[in-house]
């Protein structure tokens, strides 16, 4: 490859799928391991595996890189530490993929030389952040999956001198913007920031008629249209997610965009590239919002969103048992998915033999129900032969290689000296519009185009200005105005719910800059790298749990917030499908109540009830906390009152 032709990155979940890339010609592979990683439900590496793995893939001239892309919880710090030390040592990866600005300057204080790559789910949104980005040491900025062509290349524009940038050209896409969902963790404490999402938004949801899938996405597939990044300048990498998909998903997609690079986009390039990704067995495809004048939506309720390749339906035969006689020859290590997670029976299948073309396999019931007749099957992986021997022939050679020989890490991390309280609690309220009177010591005020403008300019000084925890490229433009003439009429208190937010400050001093809880802010490293590019105080996330926000303040170098209540949403999108009427109550299978709206581009997902942590006011306040805002969102209307609470985490383990 020349330095203008951009990786091909494959993900691995495990050894034969890493092998698989091996096998397709992958550029670099990304594998987590079984700490710290974004996909905590894929089995993932012990360090001795993978160094064995990436020492093969160095042989063959294929980069390693590791997610460590999840959140950092007060206490990890040392954990986390020895980790990256035995990878350093042991697996010598070419980079780390990290998402908390804490593990930027705690891997290199563990001894990674390394490159560090900022992912997506740091949402690095609008290209400012680029800039600061590479302040803080990142050489690379894994970009949003929902960035049109023009916006990738708005990026490349932006880009400095040193710093590439990587697009998604394939795969799963979430409903909400990385880094922006706290949906899984607000109904249960499983938190896609921490890697463990339990995917609330592909269930069925009711809008007053029957239950369906109004948020599950299509996969995003670019696939004829990739070869159109060839000539944007700074994107260096083609990123294919996937690290749940087996060996055979991998070695397809691989082979595909492969073809499409390799080829330029020429009509045979094209061609074969289709025939691989018809074989890869993933969701229906999208190509998303990358062509703005032809966007294809990402949800499509009437349609399935399932993964695999459709086979045949559950059918009850003349003896009372089910069946299914398959539309396509199938072959023994196929892996067959029964309906989906939500539905009666559903279950994995490793097929032990082959089935001829409508041929029949009889189903054995599992646990209390079987599978409904009528339930669609599907092929998710499988083994043919031809590459069941290409991997058989790598993993000989993987059995050669040496484990290295392990070593005690002995790391101790260097965390930041605490801070001064910046003064007594203070209740800071948040609206979308400026309230009549004034109830709380403080009043906060959500940033929107034109929005300085509704204010009066002698209560600008005394307002704290919140900027949205997504901005789009387009939208940068108007947010850095809005600042700008904030600050020529005297406001002086902004909080700013993305770092990179940071850019439209040119001078600090003499300002109450804060990072707002959108930031992800989860401990004392993190805070400590946000202090050094210039904010004077940080919001803690409120998807801590209580013995992590209480923890939080005894090593922070700033002062700190928290939102004590008000409606947190469970996500922001840039996506909505057509069934979804906003300002409206819609129902998950366990009756949740939840609701839409939007703020120009993006559309906020939020709960029929709101946060409430005020019962743990005392002991924030005693912990060292010295603001607390509430967050004050109009109900529409037609969403019922709220009959409860939450928590959030306050008194679950966050895992």
């Amino acid at each position: 490859m020349n330095e203008r032709t951009p990786q091909i990155l494959a993900p691995a979940g495990d050894a034969d799928s890493f092998l698989a890339a091996l096998a397709a010609g992958a550029d670099a592979v990304y594998a987590g391991l079984k700490h710290f990683s974004a996909r905590m439900q894929a089995e993932n590496f012990s360090t001795t595996e993978l160094a064995r793995l990436a020492a093969l893939a160095r042989d063959k001239g294929c980069k390693t890189y590791v997610p460590l892309n999840v959140l950092m919880k007060p206490g990890e710090e040392a954990q986390a530490g020895r980790l990256i030390e035995r990878l350093a040592r042991h697996v010598r990866p070419d980079a780390l993929i990290v998402q908390d600005l804490g593990l930027l300057p705690l891997a290199r204080q563990a001894g990674f030389t390394g490159e560090l790559h900022l992912s997506t789910l740091a949402a690095a949104t609008h290209p400012a952040a680029l800039a600061t980005a590479q302040r803080l040491g990142a050489a690379r900025v894994i970009l949003p999956r929902e960035f049109s062509i023009d916006e990738i290349k708005m990026f490349a524009a932006a880009c400095p001198e040193g710093m590439d940038i990587e697009v998604f050209v394939h795969g799963a896409l979430c409903y909400a913007v990385s880094g922006r969902c706290w949906w899984s963790s607000y109904l249960g404490g499983k938190s896609g920031l921490r890697g463990r999402c339990v995917q609330p938004c592909r269930r069925r949801y009711s809008r007053g008629g029957g239950a369906e899938r109004l948020f599950s996405c299509r996969d995003l597939s670019l696939d004829v249209l990739a070869p159109l990044l060839l000539d944007t300048p700074r994107v260096t990498c083609w990123k294919i997610e996937g690290r749940k998909k087996g060996p055979h998903y991998v070695f397809y997609a691989v082979a595909a965009y492969k073809a499409l690079r390799d080829g330029g986009g020429s009509p045979e390039s094209k061609k074969a590239a289709q025939d691989y990704l018809d074989q890869a067995l993933g969701r229906p495809r999208t190509h998303y919002g990358f062509l703005p004048q032809k966007p294809h939506p990402a949800v499509t309720p009437s349609e399935s969103t399932a993964s695999g390749r459709f086979v045949g339906k559950v059918q009850a035969d003349a003896k009372g048992g089910l069946s299914l006689l398959p539309r396509e020859p199938l072959l023994k290590g196929d892996r067959l998915r029964v309906g989906f997670e939500d539905d009666p029976g559903h279950m994995v299948l490793l097929l032990g033999g082959s089935i001829p073309k409508k041929g029949r396999f009889s189903f054995k019931q599992r646990g209390k129900q079987a599978p409904r007749p009528g339930t669609p099957v599907y092929l998710i992986d499988r083994r043919e032969p031809e590459l069941t021997a290409l991997l058989a022939k790598l993993r000989a050679e993987f059995e050669a290689v040496r484990a290295p020989e392990p070593a005690a890490a002995d790391f101790a991390p260097r965390l930041p000296d605490p801070g001064k309280p910046w003064g007594r609690g203070v209740r800071l309220d948040v609206h979308r519009r400026l309230p009549p009177g004034r109830r709380a010591d403080a009043v906060g005020l959500w940033l929107k185009p034109g929005g300085e403008g509704d204010v009066s300019r002698g209560l600008w000084d005394k307002l704290w200005w919140w900027l949205p925890p997504v901005l789009w490229p387009e939208e940068e433009t108007w947010a850095r105005r809005s600042v700008e003439t904030l600050l020529r009429g005297g406001a002086r208190r902004f909080v700013c719910n993305q770092p990179w937010q940071i850019e439209f400050f040119a001078e600090t001093r003499k300002l109450d800059l804060w990072a707002g809880p959108f930031c992800n802010v989860a401990n004392p490293l993190a805070v400590q790298t946000l202090a050094s590019l210039g904010f004077t105080g940080a919001f803690a996330s409120p998807e801590l749990a209580r013995e992590d926000l209480l923890a939080l303040p005894r090593r922070s170098p700033l002062p700190l917030g928290v939102v004590l209540g008000g409606m947190w949403p469970l996500c922001l999108s840039r996506a909505k499908a057509a069934e979804v009427k906003t300002e409206e109550a819609l129902r998950s299978p366990k009756g949740e109540a939840l609701w839409v709206r939007g703020y120009g581009p993006t559309w906020w997902v939020f709960p029929g009830w709101p946060l409430d942590l005020s019962g743990a006011l005392a002991e924030f306040a005693k912990a060292g906390y010295s603001i607390f805002a509430h967050l004050h969102e109009p109900k529409p209307g037609k969403v019922p009152a709220a009959e409860r609470t939450s928590t959030f985490n306050l008194d679950l383990q966050l895992l």
